[in-house]
This record gives C-alpha cells, sequence and structure tokens, in this order.
C-alpha cells in the first residue's frame, strides 16, 4: 500500500509551494508590461495549467516571451528555455521532469544522481521527442538497461504510467519501454514485479483492444524474467482482496501467468486457492482464473480440461452464492472454449448442475443455464435429445422473466438446444415456439441492440429445425406493425431464413403477404440502418424467381415514384432496388419493363447529389448486364457520351460505378461507339489511375484493356507514350500501368517496337533513373528468356550493363545486381565469372570491392557450378594450393 500512497501523492496537483521548489529561481519570474496593458495578478499555477505557447511571441527577451491569453493581458512570462537537444515540456510533465530545467553542471551532481538525470531525459525525449530521438533513446534505455538498475529506471517510469494526464499515445510509448527493458533486465526484475503489476494489471481491463494486448504482453514477459515463484509471491495478497476490482485484474493477470509459463504450472497453487476455507474471496479468485485461463487459452485449454473442471467443480455446491455464480460461469467458458470436444471431463459437473437450476433463481440460475447451454452441443444425439427436454421446461418458465440479462441468456440457451443434433423438429414445434413467439416477438425487444441480434439468431436456429414457413408464417403480418425498430427486426430475420433456405415450401397465400409485407416496410421506412429493408426486399424477390412476375409492374411503379421523391436518400434507395432486382426482371423475361426503367434513369444522370448518381449508375450498369447491347434502351451510343463527363466527377462511389458501366460497354459493344469517342475517354481514364480506392484503379485497368482491344492499340499507345514525357512522377507510373494493360490485352508485340524505339539507348543514359530502369528489365528479360535460345541477345545488353557496377546510387546498384543475377541463370555462371576474373585482384581497392561482391553473389546462387570455370594454372600443385587459398579468402 506505500507504493500506491507514493503514486498517489506524485499525482495530487501541485501547490504555488511546490512549484517554488522546483522551479528555477530565475523562471516564470513577473516583467513590467506594456503601458497599454491592464495588470493582472496572475499565479504560477495559473501558467503550468495553460497549454504552451501562448499565441505569438512578444520581440525581445533571452527566454522567449509568451503573450498570455486575452482574460490574463497585462501578464507576460518569461518561460525557461529547455536544455539543448531535449524535446519540450507540457505542462503536466514539469511535476516529473522538473529537475531537468536547473542549470546544475554535470560533476557537480554524484554518480546515482547523474543516472537519474540521464535516465530522465531519454524518458523525455521517449514521451515528447521527435520519432528520431524517440528512437535513439528508446535503443539507449534498452541497451543500458542493465547498468543503469532496475531501480532508478523502475522509480522513474511508473510514476508516469500513473499519470491521470497521460494520452494513449503516451501510454503505448511507455509500454513499449517496459518491454524492452525487461528483456535485458531479466531475473533483476524481481524486486519491482508488485510495482509493475499495480500500474499494468489495470490495462488488462482497459477498453481499448491494443491497450489489453499490451498488458497481456508486459505480464507475459514479467513472468518469462521473474519466474512463477515470484509472481505467486507478488500477487498472493490481492487474491483475497476485498475489493473486486483488485480481485478481478489479479485473475486476469494469473491467467497471462499460466498462459506464458503452462498451466501445470500453476494447477497445484490453484488448486490450494480454490478450495481455500480462509475467505470466499480467495474461492471466487482462483475460480475466476479458471475462466480467464479458458477465455484466454480457447481450445489449448483441452489437454488441461479435466484438471480445471476437478478443480472448481465444489464451487457449484458453495455455501457462497458469488462463488457458485462463477463456478458455473468457469464451466460455460471452459465447454465453450473445448467444443465440440471434450464432454466426458464435465462428468462430474452434470449432477450439480441439474440440481442447480432447479433449486436456483435470478443470476446464479443464468449462469447455470449458460453452463448447461454451452455442455448440451458437446453431448452425443441421444443424450442432447433427452437433455434438452430436461432443461427446456425451465427455460419456457424463464420465458417470461423480466430480467434483460436472463432473457439474454435464455434466448441463447434455446438457440444452442435447438441447433443441436437430436433434438427433433416436432418437439420444437409443439412445446418450444409457441411459447417462444409469444414471449419474445414482441416491439420491447427491438428496441435494445443485444437482445434484437440474439432473436434473430435464436429465430434463425429455429427455422433451421422446422423450416421456412413455420418462421414466415409466424411473423410476416409484423412487417406492417407500427413500430418501426419492430419491422426493421422481422425484416432481417426473414431476409436472414430465407438466405439460408430459400422460398420452395412458401406457398401461394404465405408469398403473397410477404411480397405485400415487404412493399408496404419498404414504403413506411423513415431511415434504413445498414439497409436491411433494402437487402431483405432483394432477397425476397431474388428467392421467389419466376414467382415474384405477378408483383413486378406493381414494384417498378413503387420504385418510379420513389425515384421522384424529394428525398435525396429515398431516391438512392429506389436505384439500388432496381439493381438488386434487375436479375428477376431478366428472369420474368420483363425486357420491356427492364427498358422502361432504363430511360427513366438515363434521365436522372442529371441528379446533383453524388451518392444518388452513383446508385442511379449502378442500377443502369445492372440493366445493361442483363439486357444485352443491342436490346438495351436508351440504345449505348446514346448512353456513352452523357457518360463521359460524368467521368469528371471526383466522388469515389460515382467513379467506380461509372467506370464500370463504360467497362461494360466497351467490353460488350464496343462497336456501337466511334473510336473518337473511346479515345477520349482514355483521356479521362487516365487521371482515374491516381484514384485512392483500389477499385476504382482496378475498374480503370480493366477499361483500358477493353478500349484497348476495342480501337486496336495503335492510338491508345501513341497517348500514352505522349504522356510518358510529363514531369509528374505519379502521372508517368500511371501511364506504365496502362501500356502494360493494353499489352496485356493486345499482346506484348503490339507495344514493344513502339517502347523500343523510344528508349533504346536507356542503358547508356546520362540519367540514372534511365539506367536503373533498364537495368530492371535487363533482368526481367534474363530471367523470362534462360532456356530460349536467346544468349546473344543477353550478352549484348549484359556489355552495356557491366560499366554500371561502379555507380555509387544504391537503387541503381541493385538493380545492376539483380540483372548480373538475372545474366547469370540466362548464360551460366561460368561466363559471367569470365567478367569477374578481371578485376578481383586489381590494384585498387574500390574495384576489387566490386567484383569481390559480384562474385560472392555468383558463389552463393551457383557454387557447385563454379568449379569447372576456375581457370586452370601451369604448376597443378600451386593451382591446388591457390584454389585451397581462395576458399579460405571466401
Amino acid at each position: 500500500m506505500r507504493w500506491e500512497r507514493e503514486v498517489e501523492a506524485r499525482n495530487r496537483p501541485l501547490s504555488d509551494e511546490d512549484l517554488d521548489a522546483m522551479l528555477p529561481s530565475e523562471g516564470y519570474k513577473i516583467l513590467e508590461p506594456p503601458a497599454s496593458y491592464v495588470p493582472i495578478r496572475t499565479p504560477a499555477r495559473k501558467l503550468l495549467a495553460t497549454p504552451a505557447p501562448y499565441g505569438g511571441a512578444t520581440p525581445g527577451g533571452a527566454g522567449g516571451f509568451y503573450q498570455l491569453p486575452d482574460e490574463d493581458r497585462g501578464q507576460v512570462f518569461d518561460v525557461p528555455e529547455m536544455p539543448e537537444g531535449l524535446p519540450n515540456m507540457k505542462p503536466e510533465d514539469y511535476q516529473y521532469f522538473a529537475p531537468l530545467l536547473k542549470e546544475t553542471e554535470e560533476e557537480e551532481l554524484s554518480l546515482e544522481e547523474q543516472k537519474e538525470r540521464k535516465i530522465m531525459k531519454m524518458l523525455l525525449k521517449v514521451k515528447n521527442g521527435t520519432p528520431p530521438q524517440r528512437k535513439s533513446a528508446l535503443r539507449q534505455l534498452t541497451d543500458k538497461a542493465r547498468e543503469f538498475g532496475a531501480g532508478p529506471l523502475f522509480n522513474q517510469i511508473l510514476p508516469l504510467l500513473m499519470s491521470p494526464t497521460l494520452e494513449d499515445q503516451e501510454r503505448h510509448l511507455l509500454v513499449k519501454v517496459i518491454d524492452r527493458i525487461l528483456y535485458k533486465l531479466d531475473d533483476l526484475v524481481r524486486p519491482y514485479v508488485h510495482k509493475i503489476l499495480v500500474v499494468i494489471e489495470p490495462l488488462l481491463i482497459d477498453e481499448d483492444y491494443y491497450a489489453r494486448v499490451e498488458g497481456r504482453e508486459i505480464i507475459s514477459n514479467l513472468a518469462k524474467a521473474a519466474g512463477l515463484a515470484t509472481m505467486i509471491a507478488a500477487m498472493r495478497p490481492d487474491i483475497d482482496n476485498v475489493d473486486e476490482y483488485v480481485r478481478n485484474t489479479t485473475a486476469r493477470a494469473f491467467a497471462v501467468v499460466a498462459q506464458a509459463l503452462g498451466v501445470p504450472a500453476l494447477l497445484p497453487f490453484l488448486k490450494a486457492v480454490c478450495q481455500s476455507k480462509k475467505s470466499w474471496q480467495a474461492r471466487h479468485t482462483g475460480v475466476k482464473i479458471t475462466q480467464q485461463i479458458a477465455i484466454l487459452l480457447g481450445c489449448a485449454v483441452l489437454p488441461h480440461l479435466k484438471s480445471l473442471v476437478e478443480i472448481i467443480e465444489h464451487g457449484l455446491t458453495d455455501e457462497n452464492q458469488k462463488v457458485r455464480t462463477i463456478t458455473a460461469l468457469s464451466v460455460a467458458a471452459l465447454a465453450e472454449a473445448a467444443a465440440p470436444y471434450g464432454i466426458e471431463s464435465f462428468d462430474s459437473v452434470l449432477k450439480p448442475l441439474w440440481k442447480g437450476i432447479r433449486a436456483h433463481r435470478g443470476k446464479v440460475l443464468a449462469a447455470f443455464l449458460k453452463a448447461i447451454g454451452f455442455i448440451i452441443p458437446l453431448m452425443d444425439a441421444m443424450y442432447a435429445n433427452y437433455y434438452t427436454r430436461e432443461v427446456m421446461v425451465i427455460l419456457i418458465r424463464e420465458f417470461a422473466s423480466a430480467d434483460e440479462e436472463m432473457k439474454k441468456i435464455t434466448l441463447k440457451v434455446v438457440k444452442q438446444c435447438v441447433g443441436t443434433d437430436g433434438v427433433e423438429p416436432e418437439y420444437i414445434r409443439t412445446e418450444v415456439m409457441p411459447e417462444f413467439f409469444k414471449n419474445f416477438w414482441v416491439r420491447r425487444m427491438a428496441l435494445d441492440r443485444r437482445n434484437y441480434t440474439q432473436l434473430v439468431e435464436t429465430t434463425l436456429e429455429i427455422a433451421l429445425k422446422v423450416g421456412v414457413s413455420e418462421i414466415v408464417g409466424r411473423v410476416v403480418e409484423d412487417l406492417k406493425d407500427e413500430s418501426e425498430p419492430y419491422r426493421r427486426m422481422v425484416m432481417e430475420t426473414i431476409t436472414r431464413v430465407i438466405e439460408k433456405l430459400g422460398t420452395a415450401d412458401v406457398d401461394a397465400r404465405l408469398e403473397e403477404l410477404l411480397v405485400d409485407g415487404i412493399l408496404y416496410s419498404f414504403q413506411e421506412q423513415t431511415g434504413d440502418d445498414g439497409d436491411v429493408m433494402l437487402d431483405g426486399f432483394g432477397t425476397v424477390v431474388n428467392a421467389l424467381g419466376t414467382r415474384a412476375k405477378p408483383y413486378l409492374p406493381q414494384i417498378c411503379g413503387t420504385i418510379k415514384w420513389r425515384l421522384n421523391n424529394k428525398s435525396a436518400e429515398v431516391r438512392q434507395q429506389a436505384a439500388d432496388l432496381i439493381a438488386r432486382v434487375a436479375s428477376v426482371m431478366k428472369t420474368c423475361e420483363e425486357e420491356q419493363l427492364m427498358g422502361h426503367l432504363g430511360v427513366v434513369l438515363y434521365e436522372y444522370l442529371g441528379e446533383e447529389y453524388p451518392e444518388v448518381l452513383g446508385s442511379i449508375l449502378g442500377a443502369l450498369k445492372s440493366i445493361v448486364n442483363v439486357t444485352g447491347m443491342s436490346k438495351m434502351t436508351p440504345p449505348v451510343k446514346d448512353l456513352l457520351p452523357r457518360l463521359t463527363p460524368i467521368l469528371k466527377n471526383r466522388h469515389e462511389k460515382v467513379q467506380e460505378n461509372c467506370i464500370d458501366l463504360v467497362g461494360r460497354i466497351a467490353d460488350r459493344g464496343a462497336e456501337f461507339v466511334p473510336a473518337r469517342e473511346w479515345m477520349r475517354i482514355c483521356f479521362e481514364l487516365l487521371e482515374m489511375l491516381k484514384a485512392t480506392k483500389k477499385a476504382i484503379r482496378r475498374a480503370t485497368v480493366n477499361t483500358f484493356g477493353f478500349i484497348a482491344k476495342a480501337i486496336g492499340p495503335q492510338d491508345v499507345l501513341a497517348t500514352l507514350l505522349n504522356n510518358l514525357k510529363v514531369q509528374e512522377r505519379q502521372n508517368r507510373v500511371c501511364t506504365t500501368v496502362a501500356i502494360a494493360i493494353v499489352a496485356e490485352t493486345c499482346s506484348p508485340f503490339t507495344v514493344l517496337p513502339a517502347l523500343m524505339n523510344e528508349y533504346r539507348d536507356a542503358l547508356m543514359d546520362r540519367d540514372l533513373v534511365h539506367r536503373q530502369t533498364a537495368a530492371v528489365t535487363v533482368k526481367h528479360l534474363a530471367l523470362g528468356c534462360a532456356g530460349l535460345g536467346c544468349e546473344d541477345a543477353i550478352t549484348h545488353l549484359l556489355n552495356y550493363t557491366w560499366p554500371n557496377v561502379f555507380e555509387t546510387s544504391p537503387h541503381l546498384i541493385n538493380a545492376v545486381s539483380e540483372a548480373i543475377d538475372g545474366a547469370r541463370v540466362c548464360l551460366g555462371p561460368g561466363f559471367v565469372l569470365g567478367y569477374t576474373l578481371q578485376g578481383l585482384f586489381h590494384p585498387a581497392r574500390k574495384v576489387r570491392e566490386t567484383y569481390w561482391k559480384i562474385y560472392n553473389a555468383l558463389y552463393i546462387g551457383s557454387q557447385d557450378a563454379l568449379a569447372a570455370h576456375y581457370p586452370q594454372l601451369e604448376d597443378e600443385g600451386e593451382c591446388a594450393y591457390r584454389r585451397h587459398e581462395l576458399d579460405m579468402f571466401l
């Protein structure tokens, strides 16, 4: 507790006396204000509490003067400068780093003080410094961790981590410091384990996922460094702490230790804690540790499952209610982690669980039901059927419970029981469904998101057993309910059931009710979160297929009426619905209706809202896909000129759908449009290759290929080659991609002559980038031609590449090295060795170094093949000696 009091003391707000003691005597003196200012007394604390700097700097003053905000006009303070090489402090940093402001010579300080000052400087750089400063400070702290010692390091890092003003990024950086120094300090951290845990354990229950991961990583590394005995000794006092928060974090920390050091090592201690007679808090924490181990390890808990169940099973009959509850939840966690295996490990807990669900009420009953819900799916079909019938009596009784938590657990257990093999559809139909729909399918369930989701999933599970018509028939009338959230829940359930099972067993009457209901709910919606109504409408109509033919005129009438609505959202939904039902209209042979919708959409291409325009283009694309180019109304030759100006729109959705539509026309109906129009579109598409969204770039790439195929590569290529001469690099890169697409679509022989004509002297060009790119090309040519009889051409290219081996640009050297390596593959290592030998023993060191690098690459790539190509020397004995000498040198 002394450590916590120290931390609390360090985090309290500073008084004026504290500040006077900490700050340099010369700092923060009040200067004489100009005559135009009204003097106002401002205490030192006010200055520290206000973020600096305060507007612009006033002229003059060695320390740098900063003007206060308007409300404090009249006071100008001299802010002390930071020592050179240190980042600026934030106001809240002064209580930790104030000693750095004192102008004290290093010689005046003791060795310990010097060490503390070094650590303080590095921590300030890590916390507030620039990336290079932070990187350097982190490395120094890591490398010198053992030299600094665990005490001085943790005595400064841990109070900083406990600061209430610490930002997420700063906390992440300080946690990274601890992580790095733990590896270095190893067993030296043992005296500080408890202090570290006090700071790190709260991260285990942080809202931020990444903070929890960081906390687990630190505790895992701490356990490996300090050992199990030290960790148990440090955390043992917290196991029976009266504060539930402390016990919770301790249990999570123990689970991390078990993961790091292995569950078997912790089992004896865990058994002793779970059987503690001294306090129920210790038993509660022990069982909680088991639950957290199951959650953390997942299926890796299987080898230890029987041992863990045996350790906690007595908790189901414990005298304390909280212990019974946590034990049932731990059994549930173990069964969930072990699924679908491990039923034999739970034999010993089935009887107390069964007795418990009959004896308990409220939260304890909910926990016991949850445990049974996870155990039943592990059973064989015969046993699962028996146990489901037994537990269902209790579940049906609890359907009417007013407790929200009980409702969620009951829904979950029903889903698990229903989904188990061996449970018969007739039993569910007669025993479960009447009460289930009576108690759960009410408006109130749609208002809580978690209840809503669980109810939809459970109803879907029941549908998988009893069929579509049983479920849809019970809820279809609710599509016309007054409550919109409830209608949305009904629609989502029907959508998911039909997606899974189709509409084969939906009779004519139910079909009419279904279409009538989805039309009503679609028209009456005021806001569609997540497009539930739209998805549902599309799913139902697509599932009905040809059976939807009688309803299509009415559906299209609704769409046309909504396309004319003043609300942009309504118009967008209507266009999206056309995209969903276009394929069904084709199936039902409603070409005339589709043609009419095409003309209507064509007239709406002047839409001002980009989201709506994107949906209209998507709907047109769907109609073009299913109608074909020759039957399309309006004709493609009229449609495409209207699309060309829309390509200039910079909204991502509009761009993607417009390019897709143009590409579809280029692919299937290029002959309907003159070549000049396609060239105009090519110019527009070049800009699209810069788009940030990958889908837009991909659509542009495909469209370029379709256009090149349609009008031939020559005109497109001439435009692109001309575009390669512009200054902007990104434009040139995009143009290169476009040329590659043309080559892929129209075969490389159509593109290569023009390219070679433009860049035939690239390997001799003065510009480094030209030679670098040419060397990369040589590499690819050499690798592509290996074994195809093109050795003479590759030799010719190698002769032009070789003079670049002495270049200093790292990118060019890398490209040249790769080109030579490609030549090794194509021409053989002996051929390249002939080039290399001439410089291995050159008088100039720089030449030797370059050639030995090339030789080493040859040696690594083709060591065995080089043996036949080493030069023959006159004296065989001397030759053997030289070869041995060469190998020793290597």
